[in-house]
């Protein structure tokens, strides 16, 4: 049998040849993600910030009025596609979803649930382009959101957002915006896919630390894939980093021209618990290269460090992965239906392990398998960043 040691340098630098075709496709290095236990929301006010990511973060207890969580929450990011919800909601003022065309309540729902860039596209250039940012902050009183900057007038993703700019977006839309508004929005974002339309996992941060009920509205860009389908096909294209060109948009004091475009940017807001009691909003940089699953993974222990109040977190033990492609099965077999792919080297909650079919991937072979209850679902432990066959500490289900 091989050694712990040995397993450790295989997996380290070795095992680089391809991974079985009924398993995942193009094996990459090993994750140097740990195992780690869930813990209870810190007793003080501290947002735990992977080395590297610069946020900006604000939690609101709504229960309270006041905010259980802040840091640089003034700060400037390029929205990516949390500007959806301005969007959305400028489609909406004055109009009862009711009112809308069948084609229009169609792109609100994909641009909201998945996250759908055409959807968005198609709003921005009928609806003004950035004059749909100038309205919004207008009406909503908003201090730090500005239209995409002058290099890049047509691209919606590029406008400048905050994270209390965003609180104060969640709270018009749960205190002041009409009760019909108020529902369709946040049933949308009650609903939103794992799997968004354009091939990326966006069930990071708020949706895969807390336990449902959760409405959430994420943002990405400047990653090259997010690997999100049961047949490993994704989209090369970050999200919210294009749109219909605008041409002559007019400029506005406030500007966005120096905000980050650059760094790869990944970003949840949303609200959580029950009555929707606490509103989230965490905006991410990370260092150039940082792949979707690097990302995914910090900003998921980023957002499980913070007090937010009503909040329930799933029980596990957080554990890093390896490889790329790798799927997620109804059942602890390779004949069983693929629910997802997951993001390659991305951190994954695992509830329980058991006994199922045989794996192999030489040296290796294991018949262990881990359920992921953020999905649904099982994974072969020969794709997890342990030593042994087993997970130390997790039990049998």
């Amino acid at each position: 049998m091989t050694s712990n040691r040995t397993r450790s340098a295989v997996r380290a630098g070795v095992l680089t040849t391809a991974l079985a075709a009924f398993l995942c496709t193009g094996a990459t290095a090993v994750s140097a993600a740990s195992a780690e236990s869930p813990s209870a929301p810190p007793a003080a006010v501290r947002a735990g910030v992977p080395a590297g990511v610069t946020a900006g973060v604000a939690v609101f207890d709504r229960q309270t009025g006041s905010f259980t969580e802040q840091l640089n929450t003034a700060a400037q990011f390029r929205s990516a596609s949390v500007v959806k919800l301005l969007i959305a909601l400028d489609v909406l003022w004055n109009r009862s979803p009711d009112a809308l065309s069948a084609a229009d309540r169609t792109r609100i729902d994909t641009m909201l649930r998945g996250s759908d860039d055409t959807a968005a596209s198609t709003f921005w250039s009928n609806n003004g382009s950035g004059a749909i940012i100038d309205r919004m902050v207008a009406r909503l009183g908003l201090t730090d959101t500005a239209r995409p900057p002058s290099s890049h007038p047509g691209y919606w993703g590029y406008t400048a957002l905050s994270a209390r700019d965003t609180v104060k977006i969640y709270r018009h839309l749960l205190d002041s915006a009409p009760a019909a508004t108020r529902d369709y929005v946040l049933g949308d974002l009650r609903h939103s896919t794992r799997c968004a339309t354009d091939g990326y996992d966006q069930h990071f941060g708020i949706a895969g630390s807390f336990n449902r009920p959760w409405a959430v509205k994420q943002g990405w860009s400047g990653f090259s894939s997010g690997g999100c389908t049961a047949s490993t096909a994704t989209a090369a294209k970050a999200d919210g980093a294009a749109g219909e060109p605008a041409g002559t948009d007019a400029r506005t004091p406030a500007a966005a021209d120096a905000v980050d475009l650059s760094r790869p940017a990944l970003h949840t807001t949303g609200v959580v618990g029950a009555g929707d009691r606490s509103i989230v909003a965490v905006f991410t940089l990370h260092p150039a290269g940082t792949s979707y699953g690097k990302a995914y993974t910090d900003i998921g222990r980023l957002t499980r460090s913070l007090n937010v109040p009503g909040a329930t977190r799933p029980a596990g033990t957080w554990v890093g992965t390896w490889g790329s492609g790798v799927r997620v099965r109804t059942q602890a077999t390779t004949a069983s239906g693929a629910i997802t792919t997951l993001p390659a080297g991305v951190e994954v909650l695992v509830g329980c392990q058991k006994r199922g079919q045989q794996v192999s991937q030489p040296p290796y072979l294991n018949d262990w398998w881990a359920q992921l209850p953020q999905y649904g679902g099982y994974m072969t432990n020969i794709y997890l960043s342990v030593p042994e066959n087993q997970v130390p500490g997790v039990p049998v289900c």
